[in-house]
């Protein structure tokens, strides 16, 4: 698929081929998005030092954070809500809805897009690796994204 070669050329410059293991080996971070319990803990300890994990595949993670930070995984991300660091959607839709009907905002652009990233960054005041972003719970979320949508442009 067209989209997937370009991600490939975006993310993989220098063209590394092999398997997952192989991939993994020296990275700083890695980001899952594909099947349970296929990331090994022991290829979280051939990564580079203080190694960023987002296990997002759902309902079952890439690997299990518990597993991840045993491992070596100083942060540790995954799509579900019963863990800390919840990587989803869920978290940005009531916000750019509630802005979009507050707003009359009939088209999310780019520009949206990255404002809502960087206010859901700022809701985080002092982040730790236990918590890089803050719980789809958190009651200040839906309007600071609703905001920032008004805000963009």
């Amino acid at each position: 698929m067209p989209h997937q070669e370009e991600l490939a050329n975006i993310t993989n410059e220098g063209c590394k081929e092999g398997s997952l293991a192989d991939g993994l080996i020296g990275v700083d971070a890695v980001v899952g998005l594909s099947a349970p319990n296929v990331i090994k803990p022991e290829f979280i300890k051939t990564m580079n030092e203080k190694p960023i994990v987002f296990a997002l595949a759902n309902p079952v993670p890439e690997i299990m954070p518990d597993i991840a930070k045993k491992a070596g995984a100083f942060v540790v991300a995954t799509g579900r809500p019963d863990f800390e660091n919840q990587v989803n959607n869920a978290l940005v839709f009531p916000g750019i809805f509630r802005g979009a009907l507050d707003y009359n905002i009939r088209k999310i652009t780019d520009k949206m897009q990255i404002n809502v990233a960087k206010k859901i960054a700022e809701l985080i005041k002092s982040p730790t690796s236990e918590k890089i972003i803050p719980s789809i719970f958190d009651p200040n979320v839906v309007k600071a994204i609703a905001l920032s949508l008004k805000n963009a442009d």
